[in-house]
């Protein structure tokens, strides 16, 4: 718990607009997703949520990162910086509300008001003077301002649906690279793509933002096979018809 403290404590002196770029601001994060981030058998990357959650110094050393963060001007950084900031103050909000508000099985059971989905447009963070909500991020800037279909390849809502939350940090360095591994790892596993007997059964993802895989069926499929590993590709070749659309709310919990 000490060590944790300690390390908080480090990154709120250390983290603002004049340390960026001089020291790793990411470094915190990268730790506290090694401790408490898992990748299971099936490639799903799980969260224990409850051991992070009981633990107070790394409750604060998560804190300050966001804190550090939400100090830093994020329009002014380059564009490989300014998206692995957002996509890393993204993952981070959402961890701290899934500690905070602790839902059992879905981060959907998180609503602010009687009509809500789910918190998306619970105002978390901010930056820059503003208060920002997790679409805010997502919608409103990142998609607006970074190659979009790639976007959902870096931001976790804590689900077992979504692309995976990652074991580092995203950093501007390798950036396009990992990505792009992000992006294979989703479509060549089941939650992304599933090849049935009457054709495909696709991420929802895929469904809810058709607009940014190219518009229509054939775009989706496009983006697919740009991704998808030989053997995969041989499939989807042989009957691209999509049949059906899936995505699990399940809690991308460890130890469920």
């Amino acid at each position: 718990m000490w060590r944790s403290l300690l390390a908080a404590l480090a990154l709120m002196l250390a983290a603002g607009p004049a340390g960026y770029g001089q020291s790793d601001i990411h470094a915190p994060w990268d730790t506290l997703l090694e401790r408490y981030v898992t990748r299971s058998a099936s490639g799903i990357d799980l969260v224990d949520y409850a051991r992070w959650r009981s633990d107070a110094g790394d409750r604060a050393a998560l804190e300050a990162y966001i804190s550090a963060l939400e100090d830093i001007p994020a329009s002014g950084l380059p564009d490989d910086e300014r998206f692995a900031f957002w996509a890393n103050l993204y993952n981070a909000v959402t961890v701290r509300l899934i500690l905070d508000e602790a839902p059992e099985d879905s981060i959907r059971q998180i609503r602010p008001t009687l009509f809500s989905i789910g918190p998306w447009g619970m105002e978390l963070t901010r930056n820059e003077g503003g208060a920002l909500s997790l679409d805010n991020i997502e919608h409103d800037i990142m998609r607006e301002e970074f190659e979009a279909a790639l976007v959902h390849y870096a931001v976790n809502c804590a689900s077992i649906g979504c692309p995976n939350i990652g074991l580092r940090a995203w950093r501007a360095e390798r950036l396009q690279e990992n990505l792009e591994a992000a992006a294979r790892a989703y479509v060549n596993h089941p939650r992304g793509v599933a090849v049935t007997p009457r054709g495909l059964v696709i991420s929802r993802i895929y469904k809810w933002y058709e607009e940014d895989f190219g518009g229509n069926d054939e775009g989706v499929i496009a983006h697919l096979l740009r991704f998808a590993e030989p053997e995969l590709a041989e499939q989807i070749e042989a009957n691209p018809r999509i049949t059906g659309h899936a995505y699990d709310w399940d809690l991308n919990r460890a130890g469920r």
